[in-house]
Order: C-alpha cells, then structure tokens, then sequence
C-alpha cells in the first residue's frame, strides 16, 4: 500500500484494534519514514510493522519507445514525464539502518528476499523478519535467508506482485498461484508459519486460510476505503461504484500489479516493458496529474479482485467485522462437519 494509501493512523488504528499495522515504505527516503514511525508512535504503543521494497532497478535499457507513446497522455494532463534513475535502490540501505538503529517488532520484504546478513541484522535487534513470496521456489529461498515467516501472495492480490523476478514474456512475471493452491504448495517447502495475502476482504476469507494451513491473513485492499487511509478520492469512488474488472499491468511502474482496469491500462498493457521502477519514475508526474484532475482514467488504481466486496467503515469497525465474520465461518464450517 505504499505511494498514499498507507497512513500512520490507518496503521495504528488496525493495531489499537487487535490487528499488526503495517507502515509502507516504498516511494520513502529513511528520514520520511523516521517521521511515520515517529507519528504512529505518538498514536500508540501498540506493535507494528514496516514493509520495505527490495531491488535495485532492472539494467538500463532504451525506453524510448514507450516515452513517446505517453507523451499525449502526459500532455493531455498537463503534466511533463519523468526521468529514470536507473540504479534506484529506493534509499534500502539507509532505510534497513534506520530499523536496525531504531527497532521495530517487524519488518517485511516484497520484491526479492533480502541477504541472510540483512535478516541476521534486523533478529540481532529483534525484529521478526517476514518474506512475501509467490512461488514454493521463493519460499525455498526465503526460508534459506532466514525468515521468520512468510507472507504467501496469491495472484488475486491487488497491487504489485510480490515475484522475485519479473519475466517479461509472462503478464504476471511468473508463475501464478490462487492464495489456497499457493499456500498448499508452499507448506510443502517449508516449516516456516505462513501468512495468507490476496484478495482477502469478508471474515470468511480469513477463516478460509486459516483452514488452509496459514497462521495470520494479510489484507490492504479491505482498508482502501477507510477514512484513515490515504487513498485518493478518485480511486476511493471508483472502489465504491464496484462496476470495473480488475487486470494485471505493467503500464505504470514496470512491474506486474494489479488495478481497476481504465483507459490507460487499456491503451498500454500490451506495450509496457519490464523496467521497474524507471516506468514508475517516467509516469509519476502523469499519474500525480491525472489524480490532482480527480480522472481516474489514467491513476493506477491498484486493488484486488474481490474489492467490490470490501466495505466503507473506520478501521477499527472493520476489524471488528472482520473478526465476528471469521469466528462465524469458522463456527459454521465446524457444524457441517458434525465436530
């Protein structure tokens, strides 16, 4: 949920209400995520998390081509297109010692798995070390450097995928596993707890991959349409009109993620390189524009699958609902089996 939707009141909101808040540090330079850190503390005591980007930018490669494809689109914003920063590492070193010098109770990865010694580092503080994996082969690996547990992304996620490695010639950068078949899959790599993530958004969800063997659920798309998120009000009526499929693209960042299909998608899936985050970079000007215009035509509106069914409350409401929907399921679930 990184780039606005994820706020420090949003997180400590879910943490004051039972949940684990997690802080998104993508798009952030260390000392803007000292400050978030600093807020949510200032909000209350309670545990949190911190999820950190990982990767440091495909090769540099001509990007022409796609540069003039948008140029119309960012002239019909007003807006000018960005430059790429092609050894971008979105300030990881600085922002791993930061945790490391100012602890957390977790932290997790998404893009690749960290060095054993990057894990080693944040245990040696006490930090629980989480890994977002889609495939049993990343988990074998993330196993190997040494996490704590795994977040299992399913191919219903909104947002970007979470793949180690974007293939260009596959839509969603490799392999794609429904949440159940993954989270199946994967126990069989690995002891490590797992924890569910994609398109989870009714208690029943979360009772679902409990039953499937993971320990915890992950959810972002439930809490778009919370008051204390930071999602733009463009995006925020597009989620409540509920009348949009969703895709995944590379059109705006370079990388597989998911969104409400619009004019943008439509226009640029089919040509948009592997080049994460220099595509980003290139159309952050555009889509910023476009956003300040409350057009959602060309925002990428990233959410999962079953976001139509998410609803509009404050996030301590939804936990709430979140947790009597489980703990019915789960009641009913047992029932039918005679237990």
């Amino acid at each position: 949920m990184a780039g606005g939707p994820s706020t420090p009141a949003l997180a400590a909101a879910v943490s004051d209400a039972g949940g684990l808040g997690f802080l998104a540090a993508g798009y952030l330079t260390a000392e803007a995520l000292g400050s978030q850190i600093d807020e949510f503390r200032k909000l209350t005591d309670a545990p949190f998390g911190v999820n950190l980007f990982l990767g440091a930018g495909t090769p540099e490669r001509d990007l022409s081509a796609y540069v003039r494809r948008l140029q119309p689109e960012a002239e019909r914003y007003g807006a000018t297109l960005g430059t790429p920063d092609w050894a971008d590492d979105d300030h990881y070193p600085a922002k791993l010692d930061l945790l490391v010098g100012r602890p957390v109770p977790v932290v997790s990865f998404t893009f690749g798995c960290p060095a054993a010694e990057d894990v080693r580092r944040l245990q040696a503080v006490g930090t629980e070390v989480l890994i977002t994996v889609t495939t049993p082969a990343e988990a074998a690996t993330a196993t190997a450097a040494g996490a704590d547990a795994l977040v299992v992304q399913g191919f219903e996620a909104g947002g970007h995928r979470g793949a180690f490695i974007d293939q260009q010639d596959l839509p969603g950068g490799g392999p794609l596993y429904g949440l159940l078949a993954a989270l199946r899959l994967i126990a069989g790599t690995t002891d490590l707890p797992l924890i569910a993530a994609g398109g989870l958004v009714h208690g029943a969800d979360i009772a679902a991959v409990l039953a499937g063997g993971a320990v915890a659920a992950q959810l972002g798309t439930a809490f778009l349409r919370c008051p204390e998120a930071g999602t733009q009000p463009a995006q925020r009526k597009a989620l409540a009109a509920a009348d949009r499929d969703t895709d995944l693209t590379r059109a705006f960042s370079g990388r597989p993620a998911r969104g409400l299909v619009n004019r943008f998608m439509d226009e640029n899936s089919a040509e948009a390189p592997s080049a994460y985050p220099q595509i980003h970079q290139i159309t952050r000007p555009l889509r910023a524009a476009a956003a300040k215009q409350q057009d959602p035509e060309a925002m990428s509106l990233w959410a999962g699958q079953t976001y139509s069914l998410a609803p509009e409350l404050p996030a301590a409401e939804l936990i709430a609902r979140l947790t009597a929907e489980c703990g019915d399921a789960l009641l009913k679930a047992t029932r039918r089996i005679g237990m």
